[in-house]
């Protein structure tokens, strides 16, 4: 029966696992939506460029994340770095300099060159420009806490709340500096 036998006493298939045919039943879906999902994630330069961006700082340094931003990875291991104008010519200098700190990161030339591109970063702002140096931002008045407060009285979960007023105080403290 197409490579499988009933067993007459029990009435159970044998499935012929062991001859090379698919099992039936329950199989993990983490094998599936690795086989689908890898080339997908490969053309858009895979892991690499997600963990890539995401510890931007600490594989290219303050000074450089400062200045650059990973946009896209070739499959030929070219980076496109998005560059804040005016720093090009310096990275340009030092690209040997980054291609060896990703690699080291990575544990294998991950990057074998770099394609600068000058434009806006997309962190630009007090992370980019370095703001954790300046002086901290002096605390909202009276009357914008109230605000704040009331605005806040009709959120149930304490925890949402408690979040939504941490950043209601940020964005009081943001507004005084820059005001």
């Amino acid at each position: 029966m197409n490579g499988r036998d009933r067993d007459r006493a029990t009435g159970k298939v044998d499935s012929g696992a062991g001859q090379g045919e698919r099992r039936s039943g329950l199989r993990p879906i983490g094998d599936a939506a690795s086989r689908i999902a890898a080339p997908i994630v490969a053309r858009g330069g895979g892991g690499v460029l997600a963990r890539l961006k995401a510890e931007w700082s600490a594989v290219a340094g303050a000074e450089l994340a400062a200045q650059t931003w990973p946009e896209k990875l070739g499959r030929d291991g070219a980076l496109k770095l998005l560059v804040a104008p005016g720093f090009a010519l310096d990275l340009q200098h030092r690209a040997s300099l980054v291609i060896d700190r990703i690699n080291v990161f990575f544990g294998r030339a991950a990057v074998t060159r770099l394609v600068l591109v000058q434009g806006t970063l997309p962190l630009a702002g007090p992370i980019a420009a370095g703001a954790g140096s300046r002086a901290p931002a002096a605390p909202p008045n009276g009357d914008d806490v109230s605000v704040l407060d009331s605005r806040l009285a009709g959120v149930d979960d304490p925890e949402l709340r408690a979040a939504l007023a941490g950043l209601g105080d940020l964005v009081l403290r943001a507004s005084r500096q820059t005001g």
